[in-house]
């Protein structure tokens, strides 16, 4: 069991692994210049949590516990990681649906998007991650989260 709060990679750390999350829950996120979070995604059980950069480049994301967690390190050697390939496509969907709802929805839409991606999350974390992971302020997630309640 790793415990809560583990960061288990670092901007620069070099032969970074995958982690798959048996257990726990895992976020990855960089620090822009002056030093805000902006969160790439969360990990909970069944996910796939990894720095897509070749093994002989420099990591760029950290990866850190959000809870005690248990998780299978997988290798990032070629032909080591063989996951499900079910849990890689669904990864790649919901990045890509990030990314394209990032560049053109609304706040609502986002706050929405999130609460079907990760339903089990949103009591997992604390608010200022979900404002992180969708692109706003906890203020503006506040006033999001009001008006899915008066249009809910």
């Amino acid at each position: 069991m790793i415990p809560k709060g583990t960061i288990l990679q670092k901007p620069g750390d070099r032969d970074t692994s995958v982690y798959m999350v048996r257990k726990g829950l895992l976020r990855s996120y960089s620090l822009d210049g002056k030093g805000k979070e902006h969160i790439y995604m969360f990990g909970p059980e069944g996910w796939i949590v990894g720095d897509n950069v070749p093994t002989d480049e420099p990591a760029e994301l950290f990866i850190e516990t959000l809870e005690d967690s248990e998780v299978v390190v997988l290798r990032k050697e070629i032909g080591a990681i063989e996951p499900d390939p079910f849990t890689i496509f669904r990864r790649m969907r919901v990045l890509q649906k990030r990314i394209i709802m990032l560049m053109s929805a609304t706040a609502l839409e986002r706050y929405e998007h999130f609460c079907e991606t990760y339903p089990d999350i949103i009591q997992r974390v604390p608010q200022h991650m979900v404002a992180s992971y969708l692109g706003i302020t906890p203020e503006a997630l506040s006033k999001v989260k009001d008006q899915a309640i008066r249009e809910g």
